[in-house]
């Protein structure tokens, strides 16, 4: 298992650096006030009426970067720290999520997709771990000089419940980037936020997409791991 926690522990510092220089950016761009005054709320609101979605609410949550769009009951869901902020970071989150608001109108096929598989990746997620050391521990004990690898069949199952979770991932990356791209287009066309805003924007935006990639890419280190456990390879 030495393999699997180095590429634990790389993922996790990888994530960690990325996420520290996300949280530095929305800090820093929070300083940067709108010249137009508008709340994150007030963006929101005016991103959808623009958008001609007359049946998405804007509602606050509590904590920090827990902003985010839920298509069951048509909400966006803005975080404490950007609902009533009136900043070049409150503005990239709030359009943002109001860029899920306006793929779920148009019916824009990765969100979709995302959406169809979310109830087999809370299943997977639930239960692959568990899967997956029964798996390794069944192999363990059953194996023979005539078959060296075990009984890989649990295992197998524990690697195809992983897989679901790392499509998700990957099917998660255009869904968000699509979002942004909304999001940064409709600011800069209305001109809702000024060129010097808009930089600002966009910086806090670009940082927040790399937390997708690197969770993916994550992701994937860690089947292509367990995937080689099952084709007999050893630590």
């Amino acid at each position: 298992m030495t393999g699997y926690y180095l590429i634990i522990g790389i993922s996790m510092l990888v994530s960690w650096l990325v996420s520290s220089r996300l949280k530095s950016k929305f800090e820093y761009y929070s300083q940067v006030h709108l010249r137009n005054g508008l709340s994150g709320k007030e963006v929101a609101e005016k991103m959808l009426r623009d958008s001609g979605i007359n049946d998405v609410k804007v509602i606050s949550v509590p904590g920090q970067l827990t902003d985010h769009y839920n298509p069951g009951d048509k909400t966006v869901n803005l975080s404490e720290g950007v609902y009533m902020q009136r900043n070049a970071a409150a503005a990239a989150v709030a359009a943002h999520e109001c860029g899920h608001a306006v793929q779920h109108a148009v019916g824009y096929s990765m969100l979709q997709l995302r959406s169809k598989l979310v109830p087999m990746v809370n299943i997977s997620s639930n239960l692959m771990q568990f899967v997956l050391i029964a798996g390794i521990i069944l192999m363990g004990a059953t194996r023979t000089i005539e078959n060296p690898n075990g009984n890989t069949t649990v295992l197998a199952i524990g690697v195809a419940l992983f897989a679901v979770t790392t499509l998700f991932a990957f099917v998660t990356l255009p869904v968000e980037y699509d979002a942004s791209k909304r999001a940064m287009k409709w600011l800069k066309t209305t001109g809702t936020v000024t060129s010097e805003e808009y930089v600002g924007v966009k910086d806090s935006l670009t940082w927040a997409a790399r937390t997708y990639v690197v969770a993916a890419l994550g992701s994937l280190a860690q089947l292509l791991y367990w995937a080689s456990l099952l084709m007999g390879r050893r630590d």
